[in-house]
């Protein structure tokens, strides 16, 4: 039946042409914006999948950053009790040189003073970002002895975890303004009384020009060197810990790295479009556009062959 009130062709023609221009305008935008899940409205357990993970990568970031100032605070208190070691070294070999008898202890006692203010300048030095881990005041009320780098950002459940590394001051700090606790100015008095002393005291702790050759005083300086001794050891476990902290964010930084980088696949796997298949189909809408257009057409004009019933 042919009618003017209600033409099928053209309600079809035009409905499947709406329906192609719906398809051509979600292809275009998303080959503009790139994503196949821009909103949620595209795919809401997608949209929500990848915006949460797009978080916890921003949190990796920080953390990333976090690990970068960790990195180069342990870094410099570890470059600090490297450059503090060769110091008492160089004290050590004084001191032995000291117990040759017929030695002019003044003369050596004045180098070691020098080296006692080297190996101060060195720990006040040894500050990044305002923290200094070598030269501490324990008496602050905002002393912490144990420093925490934050070291990783995890979701278990919807339950947020921040993993930390722990580093004790207690077995890294040279100095302690506050107690005289740290490794480099714990005071001493030899068995026999002749010398108070600390490795890195005051110019006047440490002073073995009042030492004679006598059997105490030789007695004296050879446990002073025994003390100094026992102070490299303990500073090469302080170094040692510091080494091994280093050398653990370096790895925790490359995971961190590898961590963010696979979840930006993950979310691209999830929300990303795949360009060439849009490319492809953007070509087929447009020709079917084209069509469409061309269809509505021709059912639009039928009407008018109706005219020709009434000449």
């Amino acid at each position: 039946m042919s009618s003017i009130n209600t033409n099928v062709a053209a309600m079809t023609a035009l409905q499947t042409l709406t329906q192609t221009n719906k398809q051509l305008t979600a292809t275009q935008n998303r080959i503009s914006t790139g994503y196949r899940v821009a909103d949620a409205s595209d795919n809401a357990a997608y949209w929500s999948i990848a915006t949460t993970m797009r978080s916890d990568n921003a949190a990796l970031s920080t953390v990333q950053d976090a690990l970068g100032l960790g990195a180069a605070t342990v870094d410099i208190a570890y470059t600090g009790v490297n450059s503090a070691i060769k110091v008492v070294d160089q004290i050590k070999a004084k001191l032995v040189a000291a117990r040759q008898p017929g030695v002019d202890r003044n003369k050596i006692q004045t180098e070691i003073s020098e080296l006692q203010s080297q190996l101060r300048g060195i720990t006040a030095s040894a500050t990044f970002s305002g923290e200094n881990w070598l030269s501490v005041d324990s008496g602050d009320p905002g002393y912490n002895a144990s420093k925490t780098i934050v070291s990783s950002f995890s979701r278990s459940g919807g339950v947020v975890t921040i993993g930390t590394i722990t580093i004790d001051l207690a077995a890294t700090k040279l100095f302690d303004s506050n107690d005289q606790s740290g490794v480099l100015d714990t005071q001493y008095t030899t068995t026999n009384g002749g010398v108070t002393y600390s490795v890195a005291g005051e110019l006047d702790a440490l002073d073995i020009s009042v030492l004679t050759n006598s059997t105490d005083d030789i007695a004296d300086l050879e446990e002073i060197i025994g003390v100094v001794d026992a102070a490299l050891s303990a500073m090469t476990d302080a170094a040692t810990s510091l080494g091994s902290v280093k050398a653990r964010i370096s790895i925790q930084q490359d995971f961190v790295k590898s961590l963010m980088d696979a979840v930006s696949r993950g979310v691209g796997q999830l929300v990303d479009a795949d360009m060439n298949e849009e490319s492809t189909k953007l070509q087929a809408l447009q020709v079917k556009q084209q069509l469409g257009v061309q269809a509505l057409g021709i059912a639009n004009s039928s009407s008018q062959s109706i005219m020709q019933l009434f000449q």
